[in-house]
Protein backbone atom coordinates (compact mmCIF):
# COMPACT_ATOMS: atom_id res chain seq x y z
CA UNK A 1 0.00 0.00 0.00
CA UNK A 2 1.39 3.50 -1.25
CA UNK A 3 2.00 6.02 1.71
CA UNK A 4 0.83 9.87 0.83
CA UNK A 5 2.92 12.50 1.63
CA UNK A 6 1.65 15.96 2.41
CA UNK A 7 2.67 19.18 0.40
CA UNK A 8 5.11 19.76 3.27
CA UNK A 9 7.00 17.96 6.45
CA UNK A 10 6.81 14.57 6.65
CA UNK A 11 3.81 12.06 6.85
CA UNK A 12 2.99 10.57 9.46
CA UNK A 13 3.41 6.74 9.74
CA UNK A 14 0.08 4.60 9.19
CA UNK A 15 -2.02 4.08 12.12
CA UNK A 16 0.28 1.79 13.84
CA UNK A 17 2.60 0.66 11.63
CA UNK A 18 5.22 1.98 13.73
CA UNK A 19 4.34 1.21 16.42
CA UNK A 20 6.82 -1.96 16.99
CA UNK A 21 7.77 -1.78 20.66
CA UNK A 22 6.43 -4.49 22.75
CA UNK A 23 4.36 -4.00 25.42
CA UNK A 24 4.54 -5.06 29.54
CA UNK A 25 1.73 -7.31 30.45
CA UNK A 26 0.06 -7.14 33.43
CA UNK A 27 -1.73 -9.54 34.82
CA UNK A 28 -4.37 -8.80 38.14
CA UNK A 29 -6.31 -10.70 39.96
CA UNK A 30 -9.15 -8.48 41.08
CA UNK A 31 -11.17 -11.15 43.55
CA UNK A 32 -10.99 -14.26 44.17
CA UNK A 33 -11.37 -15.82 40.70
CA UNK A 34 -11.09 -12.76 38.80
CA UNK A 35 -8.33 -12.02 36.42
CA UNK A 36 -7.82 -9.42 34.04
CA UNK A 37 -4.60 -8.73 31.91
CA UNK A 38 -3.43 -5.38 31.08
CA UNK A 39 -0.54 -4.10 28.74
CA UNK A 40 0.49 -1.00 28.54
CA UNK A 41 -2.74 0.30 25.98
CA UNK A 42 -2.99 -2.73 24.47
CA UNK A 43 -6.13 -4.75 24.17
CA UNK A 44 -7.02 -5.98 27.26
CA UNK A 45 -8.20 -9.24 28.41
CA UNK A 46 -10.17 -10.97 31.25
CA UNK A 47 -11.45 -14.10 32.79
CA UNK A 48 -13.79 -15.39 35.79
CA UNK A 49 -13.91 -18.73 37.35
CA UNK A 50 -16.89 -20.95 37.67
CA UNK A 51 -17.02 -24.10 40.31
CA UNK A 52 -15.53 -25.88 37.77
CA UNK A 53 -15.05 -23.98 34.71
CA UNK A 54 -13.88 -20.92 33.42
CA UNK A 55 -15.43 -17.55 31.29
CA UNK A 56 -12.44 -15.61 29.27
CA UNK A 57 -13.41 -12.19 28.24
CA UNK A 58 -11.83 -11.51 25.07
CA UNK A 59 -9.62 -13.87 22.66
CA UNK A 60 -6.80 -11.19 21.33
CA UNK A 61 -5.82 -10.94 18.08
CA UNK A 62 -4.16 -14.38 17.07
CA UNK A 63 -3.87 -17.57 18.63
CA UNK A 64 -0.45 -17.01 19.30
CA UNK A 65 -1.05 -14.00 20.83
CA UNK A 66 -4.06 -15.80 23.37
CA UNK A 67 -1.76 -18.47 23.99
CA UNK A 68 0.59 -16.16 25.51
CA UNK A 69 -2.24 -14.90 28.17
CA UNK A 70 -3.05 -18.73 28.55
CA UNK A 71 -0.20 -19.40 29.78
CA UNK A 72 -0.62 -16.28 32.79
CA UNK A 73 -3.46 -17.41 33.32
CA UNK A 74 -2.51 -21.08 33.91
CA UNK A 75 -0.57 -20.05 36.77
CA UNK A 76 -3.78 -19.20 38.42
CA UNK A 77 -6.05 -22.04 37.43
CA UNK A 78 -6.27 -25.10 35.27
CA UNK A 79 -10.06 -25.28 34.81
CA UNK A 80 -11.19 -25.76 31.17
CA UNK A 81 -12.88 -22.39 29.46
CA UNK A 82 -16.60 -23.13 29.25
CA UNK A 83 -17.55 -20.08 27.87
CA UNK A 84 -15.26 -17.41 25.81
CA UNK A 85 -17.30 -13.89 25.48
CA UNK A 86 -16.63 -11.61 22.91
CA UNK A 87 -17.81 -7.83 23.73
CA UNK A 88 -17.71 -7.04 19.96
CA UNK A 89 -16.93 -8.05 16.37
CA UNK A 90 -13.16 -6.53 15.76
CA UNK A 91 -10.52 -8.65 14.94
CA UNK A 92 -7.48 -7.50 17.63
CA UNK A 93 -10.62 -8.73 20.09
CA UNK A 94 -12.01 -12.09 18.36
CA UNK A 95 -9.41 -13.46 16.11
CA UNK A 96 -7.77 -15.43 18.54
CA UNK A 97 -10.27 -17.14 19.88
CA UNK A 98 -9.70 -20.79 19.04
CA UNK A 99 -6.98 -21.12 21.27
CA UNK A 100 -9.20 -21.45 24.13
CA UNK A 101 -10.98 -24.06 22.84
CA UNK A 102 -13.88 -22.81 24.15
CA UNK A 103 -17.16 -24.92 24.53
CA UNK A 104 -19.55 -21.80 23.87
CA UNK A 105 -18.65 -18.76 22.17
CA UNK A 106 -20.77 -16.08 23.68
CA UNK A 107 -21.20 -12.68 21.72
CA UNK A 108 -24.65 -10.30 21.11
CA UNK A 109 -26.73 -10.84 18.30
CA UNK A 110 -25.58 -7.65 16.37
CA UNK A 111 -22.04 -8.80 16.68
CA UNK A 112 -22.77 -12.11 14.43
CA UNK A 113 -24.36 -10.36 12.09
CA UNK A 114 -21.24 -7.44 11.50
CA UNK A 115 -18.98 -10.47 11.37
CA UNK A 116 -21.19 -11.89 8.54
CA UNK A 117 -21.36 -8.19 6.65
CA UNK A 118 -17.74 -7.08 7.31
CA UNK A 119 -15.65 -8.86 9.13
CA UNK A 120 -13.58 -10.38 6.53
CA UNK A 121 -12.67 -6.38 5.68
CA UNK A 122 -12.40 -5.46 9.22
CA UNK A 123 -9.57 -8.33 9.79
CA UNK A 124 -7.24 -7.10 6.86
CA UNK A 125 -8.11 -3.32 8.34
CA UNK A 126 -7.15 -3.99 11.77
CA UNK A 127 -3.92 -6.34 10.96
CA UNK A 128 -2.60 -3.24 8.33
CA UNK A 129 -3.50 -0.66 10.99
CA UNK A 130 -2.09 -2.73 14.05
CA UNK A 131 0.67 -5.01 12.50
CA UNK A 132 2.74 -5.70 16.18
CA UNK A 133 -0.93 -7.26 17.52
CA UNK A 134 -1.37 -9.68 14.93
CA UNK A 135 1.39 -11.80 15.81
CA UNK A 136 1.76 -14.84 14.00
CA UNK A 137 -1.17 -13.81 11.98
CA UNK A 138 -0.91 -16.83 9.78
CA UNK A 139 -2.10 -18.48 12.86
CA UNK A 140 -5.82 -17.52 12.66
CA UNK A 141 -7.74 -20.29 11.04
CA UNK A 142 -10.66 -18.15 9.63
CA UNK A 143 -13.02 -16.05 10.94
CA UNK A 144 -14.55 -16.42 14.63
CA UNK A 145 -18.41 -16.91 14.74
CA UNK A 146 -20.46 -17.41 18.05
CA UNK A 147 -22.30 -20.13 18.24
CA UNK A 148 -24.55 -18.24 20.94
CA UNK A 149 -26.06 -14.84 20.99
CA UNK A 150 -28.25 -12.76 22.95
CA UNK A 151 -30.59 -9.55 22.65
CA UNK A 152 -30.33 -7.77 25.88
CA UNK A 153 -28.56 -9.70 28.64
CA UNK A 154 -27.67 -13.17 29.23
CA UNK A 155 -27.60 -14.30 32.83
CA UNK A 156 -24.23 -17.46 33.90
CA UNK A 157 -24.42 -19.08 37.04
CA UNK A 158 -20.67 -19.32 38.20
CA UNK A 159 -21.89 -22.45 40.80
CA UNK A 160 -20.39 -23.16 44.24
CA UNK A 161 -22.06 -20.53 45.77
CA UNK A 162 -19.99 -17.34 43.59
CA UNK A 163 -22.60 -15.66 42.00
CA UNK A 164 -23.70 -14.73 38.71
CA UNK A 165 -22.13 -13.33 35.92
CA UNK A 166 -24.83 -11.29 33.70
CA UNK A 167 -23.61 -10.41 30.08
CA UNK A 168 -25.59 -7.36 29.10
CA UNK A 169 -26.25 -5.12 25.87
CA UNK A 170 -26.71 -1.14 27.14
CA UNK A 171 -27.55 0.21 23.60
CA UNK A 172 -25.63 1.17 20.65
CA UNK A 173 -22.05 3.03 21.31
CA UNK A 174 -18.01 1.31 20.01
CA UNK A 175 -20.14 -0.60 17.88
CA UNK A 176 -23.82 -1.91 17.27
CA UNK A 177 -23.12 -4.93 19.70
CA UNK A 178 -21.11 -3.89 22.49
CA UNK A 179 -21.90 -6.33 25.19
CA UNK A 180 -20.27 -5.86 29.19
CA UNK A 181 -19.62 -8.56 31.60
CA UNK A 182 -20.58 -7.47 34.97
CA UNK A 183 -20.05 -9.14 38.74
CA UNK A 184 -22.77 -7.59 40.99
CA UNK A 185 -21.58 -9.64 44.19
CA UNK A 186 -18.03 -8.30 43.21
CA UNK A 187 -18.95 -5.33 41.92
CA UNK A 188 -16.33 -5.78 38.99
CA UNK A 189 -17.26 -4.81 35.40
CA UNK A 190 -15.54 -5.97 32.09
CA UNK A 191 -16.65 -2.85 29.93
CA UNK A 192 -14.81 -3.66 26.78
CA UNK A 193 -14.22 -0.82 24.19
CA UNK A 194 -17.82 1.17 25.75
CA UNK A 195 -14.96 2.62 28.33
CA UNK A 196 -11.62 3.26 28.18
CA UNK A 197 -9.04 3.84 31.06
CA UNK A 198 -6.69 6.51 29.83
CA UNK A 199 -6.67 4.94 26.32
CA UNK A 200 -7.96 7.19 23.38
CA UNK A 201 -11.24 5.58 21.65
CA UNK A 202 -11.85 3.96 18.58
CA UNK A 203 -15.10 5.11 16.83
CA UNK A 204 -14.53 4.59 13.65
CA UNK A 205 -17.72 1.69 13.39
CA UNK A 206 -19.56 3.99 16.56
CA UNK A 207 -23.01 5.80 17.48
CA UNK A 208 -21.51 8.78 18.65
CA UNK A 209 -24.52 10.70 20.24
CA UNK A 210 -26.43 6.83 21.92
CA UNK A 211 -22.80 6.42 23.09
CA UNK A 212 -22.19 9.48 24.98
CA UNK A 213 -25.71 9.63 26.35
CA UNK A 214 -28.03 6.70 27.05
CA UNK A 215 -26.03 3.77 26.96
CA UNK A 216 -22.91 4.96 29.29
CA UNK A 217 -25.50 6.20 31.74
CA UNK A 218 -26.74 2.22 31.61
CA UNK A 219 -23.16 1.72 32.12
CA UNK A 220 -22.47 3.80 35.00
CA UNK A 221 -26.01 2.79 36.64
CA UNK A 222 -24.22 -0.68 37.51
CA UNK A 223 -22.48 0.87 40.25
CA UNK A 224 -19.01 -0.91 39.36
CA UNK A 225 -16.30 -0.37 42.05
CA UNK A 226 -13.58 -2.12 39.81
CA UNK A 227 -13.64 -1.67 35.94
CA UNK A 228 -11.50 -3.13 33.04
CA UNK A 229 -11.89 -0.91 30.18
CA UNK A 230 -10.72 -2.02 26.70
CA UNK A 231 -7.51 -0.45 27.12
CA UNK A 232 -5.86 1.15 29.96
CA UNK A 233 -5.23 0.16 33.32
CA UNK A 234 -7.49 -1.80 35.96
CA UNK A 235 -10.01 1.21 37.11
CA UNK A 236 -10.44 1.02 40.82
CA UNK A 237 -13.15 2.79 43.46
CA UNK A 238 -16.41 4.21 42.53
CA UNK A 239 -14.94 7.72 41.93
CA UNK A 240 -12.57 6.37 39.65
CA UNK A 241 -14.73 4.32 37.61
CA UNK A 242 -16.94 7.25 37.10
CA UNK A 243 -13.96 9.78 36.21
CA UNK A 244 -13.24 6.69 33.59
CA UNK A 245 -16.85 7.09 32.19
CA UNK A 246 -16.48 10.66 32.62
CA UNK A 247 -13.63 11.24 30.57
CA UNK A 248 -14.67 8.65 27.98
CA UNK A 249 -17.95 10.46 27.72
CA UNK A 250 -16.07 13.87 27.38
CA UNK A 251 -13.68 13.16 24.83
CA UNK A 252 -17.22 11.95 22.71
CA UNK A 253 -18.72 15.13 23.39
CA UNK A 254 -16.13 17.31 22.15
CA UNK A 255 -16.23 15.03 18.89
CA UNK A 256 -19.51 15.77 18.32
CA UNK A 257 -18.92 19.98 19.13
CA UNK A 258 -16.48 19.99 16.93
CA UNK A 259 -17.28 17.94 13.86
CA UNK A 260 -21.09 19.09 14.48
CA UNK A 261 -19.87 22.46 14.69
CA UNK A 262 -17.38 22.79 11.77
CA UNK A 263 -20.69 20.89 9.41
CA UNK A 264 -23.06 23.58 10.69
CA UNK A 265 -20.90 26.81 9.09
CA UNK A 266 -20.68 24.48 5.98
CA UNK A 267 -16.82 23.68 6.75
CA UNK A 268 -14.42 20.47 5.02
CA UNK A 269 -14.11 17.19 6.81
CA UNK A 270 -10.50 18.65 6.91
CA UNK A 271 -11.27 21.09 8.74
CA UNK A 272 -13.35 19.35 11.13
CA UNK A 273 -10.41 16.97 11.47
CA UNK A 274 -7.87 19.66 12.19
CA UNK A 275 -10.69 21.38 15.08
CA UNK A 276 -11.09 18.44 16.72
CA UNK A 277 -7.22 17.33 17.21
CA UNK A 278 -6.92 20.70 18.42
CA UNK A 279 -9.41 20.62 20.75
CA UNK A 280 -8.57 16.95 22.19
CA UNK A 281 -4.63 16.88 22.03
CA UNK A 282 -3.94 18.48 25.14
CA UNK A 283 -6.24 16.40 27.42
CA UNK A 284 -6.34 13.23 25.35
CA UNK A 285 -3.00 13.23 23.04
CA UNK A 286 -0.90 11.61 25.42
CA UNK A 287 -3.10 8.35 25.35
CA UNK A 288 -1.88 5.20 23.13
CA UNK A 289 -3.63 5.13 19.72
CA UNK A 290 -4.64 8.67 19.88
CA UNK A 291 -3.13 10.04 16.05
CA UNK A 292 -4.11 6.43 15.27
CA UNK A 293 -7.64 6.72 15.98
CA UNK A 294 -8.72 10.38 15.31
CA UNK A 295 -9.04 10.53 11.29
CA UNK A 296 -11.12 7.29 11.54
CA UNK A 297 -13.24 8.75 14.22
CA UNK A 298 -13.32 12.04 13.04
CA UNK A 299 -14.57 10.61 9.49
CA UNK A 300 -17.30 8.25 10.52
CA UNK A 301 -18.75 11.08 13.24
CA UNK A 302 -18.56 13.32 10.31
CA UNK A 303 -20.63 10.59 8.27
CA UNK A 304 -23.28 10.11 11.33
CA UNK A 305 -23.94 13.94 11.57
CA UNK A 306 -24.34 13.70 7.37
CA UNK A 307 -27.53 10.95 7.78
CA UNK A 308 -25.03 8.36 7.45
CA UNK A 309 -26.68 5.54 9.76
CA UNK A 310 -24.92 2.97 9.57
CA UNK A 311 -20.94 3.22 9.29
CA UNK A 312 -18.95 2.47 6.26
CA UNK A 313 -17.17 -0.97 5.95
CA UNK A 314 -14.03 0.01 6.58
CA UNK A 315 -11.21 -1.88 4.14
CA UNK A 316 -7.41 -1.59 4.04
CA UNK A 317 -7.80 0.87 1.00
CA UNK A 318 -10.03 3.16 3.01
CA UNK A 319 -7.88 3.26 5.40
CA UNK A 320 -5.54 4.62 3.88
CA UNK A 321 -7.50 7.06 1.78
CA UNK A 322 -8.88 8.68 4.83
CA UNK A 323 -5.46 8.44 6.51
CA UNK A 324 -3.92 10.47 3.55
CA UNK A 325 -6.48 12.75 3.74
CA UNK A 326 -7.01 13.68 7.06
CA UNK A 327 -3.35 12.93 8.80
CA UNK A 328 -1.17 13.47 5.49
Amino acid sequence: MTQHAPEAGTAKPFASSADTTAKEQRLEVLAEGVYALTAEGDPNIGAVEGEDFLVCFEALATPVAARKWLAKLREHTDKPVRYLVLSHYHAVRVLGASAFDAEIVVAHENTRALIAERGKQDWESEFARMPRLAEAADSVPGLTWPTLTFAERLTLDLGGGRGDLVLQYHGRGHTEGDLTAWLPRQRILFAGDLVEAEAALYTGDAFHRDWATTTLDRVQALGAEQLVGGRGAVTRGRAAVDAAIAQTRGFLQVMLREVGGVQQRGGTLKEAFEATHAALVGDYGHWPIFEHCLPFDVSRLWDELSGVERPVVWTAERDQEVWAQLQG
